[in-house]
């Protein structure tokens, strides 16, 4: 039996490559402009498909947003979980964890923002909405074996106490008050409140 994957067929390619075309056009077009000024004449244009087709990999720009950030998220967890395991402090753990998706999250502000709001109000039956959670999910995960590392805490209360440390940080980016804030400022005022629910 062979262990090398069969290989797409002709049809299925073409709706990779439409969905790689149609991410990069996003892509491009979110970073350079924001989601806001632009539009999906303009994503589908760049990606050289009808706006029909596009629709069929997604159904608004929220969830354009949402394909194109999730990557970056991914990513930025990855990047998390690495630093994070080369730190002994917890504290610093965290936010050796979590600094790379507040980085991420502020590459461009409007559209981190928007990716947060969608992410949370967005429908959940959505694909691209379901990956957000996944990746929010994997986050919780990794910050509940952060937790563990100290013995005050306990299991139960570290899963609970990364839910609050999660739903902080993302309300932190996600604030109107903090739509100038720097990364350094942002990953401040995280710390700060994981410092205080740690009692640090």
């Amino acid at each position: 039996m062979s262990s090398q994957a069969t290989p797409l067929g002709r049809r299925e390619r073409n709706k990779q490559q439409k969905l790689e075309r149609i991410t990069s056009a996003a892509a491009e077009l979110f970073a350079a402009h924001g989601i806001d000024d632009v539009t999906t004449q303009q994503i589908a244009e760049k990606a050289d498909v009808g706006t029909g087709t596009l629709f069929l990999y997604a159904k608004t720009k929220g969830e354009l947003l949402l394909l194109v950030q999730n990557v970056h998220y991914a990513e930025a967890l990855e990047a998390g979980r690495t630093a994070a395991e080369a730190t002994t402090d917890t504290l610093d753990a965290a936010m050796a964890l979590l600094r790379p998706i507040i980085e991420c999250n502020r590459v461009q502000v409007e559209n981190g923002r928007t990716y947060l709001r969608e992410m949370v109000f967005g429908n959940p039956a959505d694909a691209h909405h379901a990956e957000a959670l996944r990746i929010v999910g994997e986050t919780e995960a990794a910050l509940t074996d952060v937790l563990n590392r100290d013995p005050r805490i306990g299991e139960n209360r570290a899963a609970t106490f990364a839910r609050i440390v999660s739903a902080a940080m993302f309300v932190t980016m996600a604030a109107s008050v903090n739509a100038e804030a720097s990364i350094d400022e942002i990953a401040a005022d995280v710390r700060s409140q994981i410092a205080a629910l740690l009692d640090r």
